[in-house]
């Protein structure tokens, strides 16, 4: 379970703060006392207090940057992760938000470099533009988070690295589920709505893929009841996208490559006068309001991907990568054969276990 996980972890890197004697902390993003993030347009005005902080208290590695791509849910749950892993470590965290702005993300980069930090935490934007997040870097290290290049084999090395969840087991943990449900009903060949995530992203292709093969691997034939919807990991246009076709096609499950878009697709068939108790409605992020709906009946599944992990671990990343130190030395955590990338895994959440993720 994530809290065994993350508690195990926290452990071992409280001891490890311990023998370092590090005493410099971040607030935590759980009361209300650490200056509040700026949205101004400069990118010099969009971090965290933090960056005043005298960067002596963090010993050698001094204070590192994470740059998120927006502050929605799942990334400020992230933000918080790695604000806990500050607190331990004893690094002082700066955090900015790009806006969904690459050009502004690219300054921020800059900024941390200008600086003299040793590395930067980002959370792409584009994952297409991973070199050019990469030379802005120049000798920083450099952890992307929860979004990854395009091609890891060609930006990946020991000072690029990435931090997240295998993808391909999301999905897989959606299609099983269908799978198991489908076939307890009977049914081996179903047809599905699709809601797509950001189309070009390396998690929606991933995400699509594994749940399409999942079906296959269990013995289902799945076949589509109309294009996939581009609905940009966004809920209220995946409500709208799906509003016209719930009375017009024919269907019997709706997959959607994250939670709010699974949210939206519920509103959508509800405001249609359709009870999504008896369409199955699967998502992804087990964010705050997907686990409602998970307890209430309206979505079917959904699948943690543990934010606040993935913040932990690329600070702890961060901080290995600088003192030269397997990736993920002080966690759990496993990284894949190269060395270069820290999976935090994903688990499936249903009305079974969902008690189990409530903060």
């Amino acid at each position: 379970m994530k809290k065994r996980v993350l508690a195990g972890i926290l452990a071992g890197l409280f001891a490890l703060s311990t023998l370092a004697g590090c005493g410099g902390t971040t607030d935590n993003s759980s009361n209300n006392d650490a200056a509040a993030d700026t949205t101004d347009d400069a990118a010099a005005d969009d971090t965290t207090d933090d960056a005043a902080a005298d960067d002596t208290a963090s010993g050698d590695i001094g204070s590192v940057t994470m740059i998120l791509a927006l502050r929605d849910e799942f990334l400020s749950t992230l933000e918080s992760g790695a604000k806990k892993a500050s607190e331990e470590l004893g690094i002082n965290l700066n955090t900015a938000d790009a806006q969904s702005d690459t050009s502004k993300m690219i300054q921020f980069i800059e900024t941390a470099r200008n600086d003299g930090q040793k590395a930067v935490i980002v959370n792409m934007v584009d994952p297409e533009t991973a070199q050019q997040c990469v030379e802005a870097a120049g000798d920083m290290k450099v952890v992307f988070v929860n979004r990854p290049p395009v091609d890891t084999d060609a930006i990946l090395n020991e000072n690029v690295v990435y931090v997240g969840s295998d993808e391909m087991y999301s999905g897989r943990y959606q299609g099983e589920w269908l799978a198991e449900k489908f076939k307890a009903e009977g049914k081996t060949e179903i047809s599905y709505i699709l809601l797509n995530g950001t189309i070009g992203n390396v998690s929606t292709t991933q995400r699509t893929e594994s749940v399409l093969k999942a079906l296959e691997d269990n013995g289902i034939t799945a076949t589509e009841a109309t294009a996939p919807l581009m609905c940009d990991f966004d809920r209220a246009t995946a409500q709208d996208m799906i509003t016209p076709l719930l009375k017009t096609i024919e269907y019997d499950c709706i997959i959607a490559n994250n939670d709010a878009m699974a949210l939206g697709a519920i509103e959508a068939l509800k405001a249609e006068g359709l009870d999504p108790t008896e369409i199955p409605v699967v998502g992804i992020d087990a964010t705050e309001d997907g686990r409602a709906a998970v307890k209430d009946g309206e979505m079917g599944m959904t699948v943690f991907q543990d934010a606040s992990g993935q913040g932990f671990g690329a600070l702890l990343a961060a901080k290995n990568l600088i003192e030269g130190n397997d990736l993920n030395e002080g966690s759990d955590y496993e990284v894949d054969e190269t060395g270069y990338i820290l999976w935090v895994p994903f688990e499936p959440v249903t009305i079974d276990n969902v008690a189990d993720y409530d903060k």
